[in-house]
């Protein structure tokens, strides 16, 4: 409400079921427990879900013995000794993946907590990918909601740590390419074990960190001649060791070319090994292209990677070539169908028959994925064996799968874009269609990462129409269900898409959604440039309702950047534009933010009069969403400012029967008990104020905001110091002041600062009292609202 959100924004005028999406923690602030009659409040660990990540076993393992026993070795290190942390490392294909899976496999019920897994991509064509995005799905992971996911790696890292402490879990990230991947992603004790393999030595993991290597090499003929009989067992029975053995020679001894080798031979039974073992080493110039280091290993994985591609059907050839162009990390059935211009069932037997082939690995339900190595094979053959034309209608047909797709699922989502995707389907081309919310959720879930690799690979291609109708598809998505640096790195390639199209109308609207997305992550003097932009656009545009929506977005950047006069005067002038346009709802919105920036400012009296002509205003525009609730909580403070505890009290009543009426969404429940905590602590009430902070607690992770959550352990800390609960109420302090530090609000700052301050003197600790209160008259320079001012005062008191 009106402290805790600050003014409305402009999704609160579109969609009345939407409220802002700010980063913050995703741990509970406070826990209420009823202990000798009263209620104790304390930090809490949330209820966190036990991830179940890990790939499936690889079938035929063998031996490996020796590399597993090291494992063991690192699994059943003293757990308070220091992280529990083994690096797998090999060359390509040496089967690090498979060692680490049939480990874990083999030791996942001494993990209750469950498992984690990431491909970090460390050897991909594409990017690697970064340590926030892998946080990112760890943390939705432990059941983190995205809107609670912070930006910032170190405080993604934090939390990560946070969940993680004294749990015992599995944790394995594979294919790293540096340490700089792997350090976020450590666990803070030696609890969890985790797994990681990489082709690098990562000399620092074993340095800095304690790792303890375990090194994959080449399989000894033995193991080699044992993984190929394991492999064609049941298919073939009297061939020749030596053959078998020259078989795997020729293979490097390397697993990965091996079981592609094995398995050609037992889709053939009846071929003598001999004559597959001749085809094999006639194949061996058939693939230079690609990338690896020109010695044996290499050169055997060149070979055997040409001679099972040339010995596929040429559906299946054809199929695995243009798999290649798939952008993502993995895809499912329903992208591969399009990609490869067929319908759902056939495409997915050629997905069966490559993965029977070792050509791709099946990672889930319909989900597949290319080994790297095998990945830029793909991609050379598609350029070789494709015409230039067929790879581009391939494409094509990706794409619009994507973007149909996409667009079903965001008319599911708030806000959905409309004008954006027209036209025709692509023939060939069966986009996803959802039946409910939560599906639409699932597959965004599964696909934003393949979405966000296709904006890529199209700005590549120059297709800047392209990006921006695929960006500005998923930007509702982003905005509902992606974190902030999603919501960014979208909202900032659609308005790239924009200007290379030249479309003045697009470019106003993803100037606004840039603008929007930097502000909700605290970036605002870009965000003040873009809102600047945006309206000027609107304004050419003679767009009345975009012009009242970018001004807003400018008095909010404002706003939060406390120039409170400049946010007013925005807020007015666009005020008086909105009303000449008869844009009503904008007017009544913009009337409601000056009312909250009056009561920011400590002008009770102004606050007060101007929130009940914007409530007036927005019942006659016929406006439903949360702006009346900012509306009540703003005039409701103000009375409280004004001791008015009838009036105050008359208005959170108000409030109340809007909830009841709404529904029951927990956050606009939470907000109003903690305005009623305020006001009873307000009155000389601190066990009511209790009360209603438990009955606020009990309402579980409502409160998801950083801002919201400072506000809850302020007054927890204030009703706990008058409670003559002066120890507790300092640790609460303590955290309202650290959840404070690196915002852009100074002011905030000193006010959580002041109330430590007070608390600290209770407990004679003069001292840090008296630093308390220095670096809070320190947070006040260059505020001189009468609010400032008056905290100023009573700092130098």
């Amino acid at each position: 409400m009106g402290a805790l959100m600050g003014p409305v924004d402009r999704r609160d005028v579109r969609d009345s079921t939407v409220t802002s999406h700010l980063s913050g923690r995703a741990t509970d602030v406070v826990q209420a427990r009823d202990i000798s009659g009263g209620v104790h409040f304390h930090g809490g660990a949330p209820t966190i879900a036990v991830p179940r990540l890990l790939r499936a076993d690889v079938a035929g393992f063998v031996n490996r013995s020796r590399e597993l026993a090291a494992l063991a070795a690192a699994g059943e290190a003293e757990e308070g000794a220091g992280l529990r942390l083994a690096v797998v490392v090999g060359t390509a294909g040496a089967g690090k993946t498979s060692l680490v899976m049939r480990f874990a496999h083999q030791v996942r019920a001494t993990f209750p907590h469950g498992d984690l897994f990431v491909d970090l991509r460390g050897y991909d064509a594409g990017p690697p990918l970064p340590p926030t995005a892998a946080l990112e799905r760890f943390l939705r992971a432990l059941g983190v909601p995205a809107s609670e996911i912070p930006q910032d790696l170190e405080d993604r890292a934090g939390l990560y740590r946070s969940l993680l402490a004294g749990r015992r879990m599995l944790v394995v990230l594979d294919n790293a390419a540096t340490a700089g991947q792997i350090r976020p992603l450590l666990p803070g004790d030696g609890q969890p074990l985790v797994l990681v393999t990489s082709r690098s030595r990562l000399s620092g993991l074993t340095a800095r960190d304690g790792a303890r290597r375990v090194s994959v090499g080449l399989l000894d003929q033995a193991m080699a001649v044992a993984l190929i009989r394991t492999a064609t067992s049941g298919y073939r029975s009297c061939d020749d060791s030596e053959q078998i053995a020259e078989l795997a020679e020729l293979c490097a001894r390397l697993p990965l070319a091996l079981r592609i080798a094995a398995e050609r031979a037992a889709a053939r039974p009846f071929m003598a090994l001999g004559e597959l073992v001749a085809e094999l080493r006639s194949g061996s110039g058939l693939w230079q292209a690609l990338s690896v280091d020109d010695d044996q290993e290499a050169d055997a994985v060149r070979t055997v990677f040409a001679w099972s591609y040339r010995a596929l059907p040429e559906s299946a050839a054809r199929a695995f070539r243009l798999l290649g162009l798939h952008p993502g990390p993995e895809f499912g059935t329903g992208a591969a169908a399009a990609l490869l211009g067929l319908p759902l069932q056939r495409a997915r037997l050629m997905l069966d028959t490559l993965a029977g082939a070792h050509q791709l690995e099946q990672t889930g339900a319909a989900r597949f994925q290319f080994h790297d190595l095998l990945r830029a094979f793909a991609a050379d053959m598609v350029d070789v064996d494709e015409p230039e034309d067929e790879r581009r209608r391939a494409f094509r047909r990706l794409h619009e799968w994507y973007l149909h797709s996409a667009h079903a699922a965001a008319s599911l989502a708030e806000n959905s874009a409309t004008g954006v995707v027209e036209g025709p389907i692509a023939a060939g081309v069966e986009p996803e269609h959802f039946s409910d919310y939560r599906q639409a959720v699932d597959w965004y879930a599964a696909e934003h990462a393949n979405l966000q690799a296709l904006i890529r690979a199209l700005e590549q291609a120059g297709d800047g129409g392209a990006v921006y109708r695929l960006a500005a598809t998923i930007r509702p998505l982003t905005f509902t269900f992606g974190s902030a640096d999603e919501r960014l790195s979208t909202a900032l390639a659609a308005l790239r898409g924009a200007r290379a199209i030249d479309d003045l109308a697009a470019r106003a609207r993803t100037l606004r959604d840039v603008a929007s997305s930097e502000r909700l992550a605290d970036d605002l003097t870009p965000s003040l440039v873009h809102y600047q932009e945006a309206l000027t656009a609107f304004d050419a545009l003679n767009d009345p309702a975009g012009a009242a929506d970018a001004a807003n977005g400018l008095g909010l950047v404002l706003f939060a950047e406390r120039d409170l006069d400049k946010a007013l005067r925005v807020f007015t002038d666009a005020i008086a534009r909105a009303r000449a346009a008869d844009q009503t709802r904008w007017a009544a919105i913009l009337a409601s933010n000056v009312a909250h920036v009056l009561e920011t400012q400590g002008l009770a009296g102004a606050a007060i009069e101007a929130g009940e002509k914007a409530l007036a205003e927005l019942a006659t525009s016929g406006y439903q969403g949360p702006a009346i609730l900012e509306v009540h909580s703003t005039v409701a403070r103000a009375h409280i400012d004004l001791k008015h505890w009838n009036q105050a009290l008359i208005t959170l009543d108000a409030a109340d029967r809007i909830i009841l009426a709404d529904g029951a969404d927990p956050l606009p429940q939470a907000l109003l008990l903690i305005d009623r905590a305020e006001l009873a602590l307000a009155m000389g009430h601190p066990a009511e104020a209790e009360g209603r902070l438990w009955q606020a607690q009990n309402l579980g992770r409502a409160l998801r905001h950083r801002d919201q959550q400072t506000r809850m352990l302020s007054t927890i800390g204030r009703t706990l110091h008058a409670l003559g609960r002066t120890a507790e109420a300092a640790d609460f302090h303590r955290q309202a002041v650290a959840s404070s530090r690196g915002r852009p609000d100074r002011f905030r700052l000193a006010e959580m600062l002041s109330h430590l301050a007070d608390t600290l003197e209770a407990l004679d600790q003069a001292d840090e009292a008296a630093a308390a209160r220095s670096e809070a008259a320190e947070m006040l320079n260059g505020y001189m609202d009468p609010r400032a001012a008056a905290l100023r005062a009573r700092l130098t008191v």
